[in-house]
């Protein structure tokens, strides 16, 4: 309310205007009832006059009417799409500064419901609201006017409300359990359905589409379970409410025919008493409405706020980095542990798997067990230096990489960029610093040009000059419309290569001081990938360059190497000392070629013996 005061303020007014008015319209019954039918019968004639009156009457109420209805309906409404517009752009918000860890905890289908699911929920009784507070206006007025009418049939009708509050008290109990636990499996099926649509290759591949179809539908089958025994409490409660009132109508006509008989309330109150009883039908229901949606509204509120108020959020400082020349960069001590486990679902969680984590980190889903990947990383980086980090499979490569981008901290051990701590720098200013391009390219489904500059103010030559680096100015001039060509969903319509070549150009294009290479050019064949590398070298930005390289073409063109093996740093220099001195990286190097060795003389034995014989 506080945040939509005035549009609150307009739908309420409309709200009160409506009850009020409604109201009014029992007592212009009543009046007309007295003054224009009643005579009518026993005189058997009336006038025009009186006729015009009585229609004016009622017109003037049925407009009055209108209007609050509408004042109230519109505005109650764009309250309710409004706040659930500002929280999920609060929850979206909050996603992009929470840190990689939080996001590596929770599934990326549970958080789509959270943004999504919960945020509708937690608003949804806000379109009812001002309905039911004008119906709370409504029946106040109603209830002065049936007492000042007649006291005694005014509490005959009165009735009605402990035994309304009892049936609410009991529908509440059976509700909340079952909407709380509807709502988690709405998330459950969210995450399921994620997963499978994203992994869609390796299923088809695998040929495990009716497997996947069968856990969509038993996660389909608990939320339908779920929400229909919801809806079977709701089929109990909403009846009933909508009851109550007709009984008390039922129940004033029976003791007020007798006290019309008895000549203590005249035939115009009983029709006034009677017809406001009938419309308490509608307070009554509306607040039936808005009681039935409050227990999936908690619930949604819940998990919500468990996300806003996730406490993985990194701090940062104020200082800024000079704008131009390659970064100096500094590992001292930096060690990096991942969560093996986390404590399983919470309450209420379901069956059948899902994540039941609570979204605070730090709360029900505390880690039990944590696995160092990176140990004592100590490394600098000059400058303008093209730097090879090589190591085996889980090494740390990809994490360190993650570090230098801060996307995480360290658990111990510190970052420098220009001799200053990453932690003390101000917000955003490593992404205008530093540029990563992953092993696992990201293509929206946008224009080329939208994807290189992702909304930002660049002109199409500095966009032309990137591709060039990229090597990827051929194809992108070759496409139907050129930078204004779009690119199916996550740049389907492109091969690996090109994509891989694209997510280069948007980096470089920023023409950031560190640019850091996560075997982002595995899927370009190596005389490409060695222009790349050697344009980079040779960009007169002197960007310092850091790339993840398994491609012993790639490795040569680094100016130094730093060769990692479970997760420290196991040697550091020129890559043939590090052939000479290091058998781990020896090994590790010319695998490929021993292999292409290996293969070439299986091959060519069996031809030889055949020659010879």
């Amino acid at each position: 309310m506080r945040t939509e005061w005035w549009v609150f303020a307009v739908a309420v007014t409309g709200a009160a205007l409506h009850g009020a008015v409604t109201v009014g319209s029992a007592t212009v019954l009543g009046h007309i009832t007295d003054t224009v039918i009643i005579p009518a019968f026993e005189q058997g004639r009336t006038t025009a006059a009186t006729l015009t009156t009585a229609a004016a009457l009622l017109f003037g109420v049925g407009v009055l009417r209108a209007l609050g209805l509408a004042g109230r309906r519109l505005f109650g409404g764009l309250m309710m799409f409004r706040m659930q517009a500002h929280y999920r752009r609060r929850v979206a918000r909050n996603y992009l500064r929470l840190p990689l860890s939080w996001h590596q905890r929770h599934p990326t289908g549970q958080l789509l419901s959270n943004a999504n699911a919960d945020v509708e929920a937690t608003w949804q009784p806000l379109a009812p609201l001002a309905m039911v507070i004008g119906s709370l206006v409504m029946l106040v007025v109603a209830a002065v006017a049936m007492v000042l009418t007649d006291p005694v049939l005014a509490l005959v009708g009165f009735v009605v409300f402990p035994a309304l509050a009892v049936i609410n008290y009991l529908f509440q109990q059976r509700v909340s359990p079952a909407a709380t636990r509807a709502q988690k499996l709405r998330a459950q099926v969210s995450e399921v359905a994620h997963e499978s649509f994203d992994g869609a290759l390796v299923v088809k591949t695998l040929g495990r589409e009716d497997t996947e179809t069968e856990r969509f539908t038993a996660a389909a089958h608990r939320l339908r379970d779920a929400q229909i025994r919801v809806g079977r409490l709701r089929g109990m409660f909403d009846p009933t409410m909508e009851a109550l009132p007709n009984l008390g109508v039922l129940a004033v006509l029976g003791v007020g025919v007798v006290r019309l008989s008895e000549g203590a309330v005249g035939a115009g109150d009983l029709v006034q008493l009677s017809y406001l009883f009938t419309l308490l039908a509608l307070p009554i229901r509306s607040l039936g409405w808005l009681l039935g949606d409050l227990p999936r509204s908690v619930v949604g509120w819940d998990r919500v706020q468990a996300v806003l108020s996730a406490t993985g959020e990194m701090s940062y400082g104020t200082r800024t980095l000079t704008p131009s020349g390659g970064v100096r960069l500094e590992a001292q001590g930096v060690s990096f542990s991942y969560a093996d486990a986390y404590n399983a679902a919470a309450p209420g969680s379901g069956e059948g798997g899902g994540s039941g984590l609570d979204l605070a980190a730090g709360s029900s889903g505390e880690p039990e067990s944590r696995t160092t990947v990176l140990h004592d990383v100590n490394f600098t980086v000059e400058p303008g230096r093209t730097v090879a980090i090589v190591g085996p499979t889980g090494a740390g490569k990809s994490t360190l990489t993650t570090l230098l981008m801060r996307l995480m901290d360290p658990d111990t051990g510190t970052l420098y960029f220009d001799g200053v701590d990453v932690r003390d720098l101000a917000r955003g200013e490593i992404a205008r610093s530093a540029a990563l391009v992953p092993q696992t390219t990201f293509i929206f489904e946008d224009t080329v040009r939208d994807n290189i500059t992702l909304g930002e103010d660049i002109d199409d030559e500095r966009v032309w000059a990137a591709l060039r680096l990229a090597r990827a100015d051929s194809f992108v001039a070759a496409l139907p419309e050129s930078l204004d060509t779009p690119l199916g969903e996550r740049g389907t319509t492109l091969s690996g290569g090109q994509r891989q070549r694209l997510a280069l150009a948007r980096a470089v294009v920023r023409r950031p001081r560190l640019l850091i290479l996560d075997d982002a050019t595995s899927a370009v064949d190596p005389q490409v990938e060695a222009q790349i590398l050697a344009g980079l070298r040779g960009n007169e930005e002197g960007a310092t360059v850091v790339v993840v390289a398994y491609r012993r073409a790639t490795i040569e063109l680094a100016d130094d190497v730093i060769y990692l093996e479970q997760g420290t740093v196991r040697d550091r220099g020129a890559h043939l000392d590090l052939l000479d001195r290091s058998p781990g990286y020896r090994e590790l190097v010319t695998a490929y070629e021993r292999a292409a060795e290996q293969r070439a003389a299986d091959t060519a034995t069996p031809i030889n013996e055949e020659v010879l014989g």
